[in-house]
């Protein structure tokens, strides 16, 4: 199982990378595991501010439908348009071309509150 040092993690499986004040966010190669067959993602929330754990969007795999919750409070700036046509992407390289949102953050220090590597690994009992 893939989990990279460098991201940042949730307990709802997102991950997050952070450059400057944008954060880019997916969700994890776990994540993609247990859904399975990813279908379509939807993101309807591009522009607007929303708090940290909000839902920003969901994810339709063959079997079930799971909500997306925002790991940071902030404006989402941009959508990965190239999953409307291609969501497997999603499972094919969900660190990579698979990435869902970036956020505009409005609060920093939120950060601090994500998990590590480390942590995520115990979380999934990895």
């Amino acid at each position: 199982m893939n989990i990279p040092a460098e991201l940042k993690y949730t307990k709802d499986h997102e991950w997050i990378k952070i450059d400057g004040d944008i954060a880019t966010v997916g969700i994890t190669d776990f994540a993609q595991g247990e859904l399975g067959d990813i279908v379509y993602v939807e993101v309807e929330t591009l522009d607007e501010t929303l708090e940290k754990e909000e839902v920003f969007g969901t994810v339709e795999a063959v079997k079930t439908v799971s909500d997306l919750f925002l790991p940071l409070s902030g404006e989402i700036v941009e959508f990965n348009e190239a999953l409307e046509d291609e969501p497997e992407k999603v499972n094919t390289d969900p660190y990579g071309e698979g990435w869902m949102i970036k956020i505009k953050m409005s609060n920093a220090s939120e950060v601090d509150a994500l998990m590590s590597d480390e942590d995520y690994k115990a979380l999934i009992g990895a």
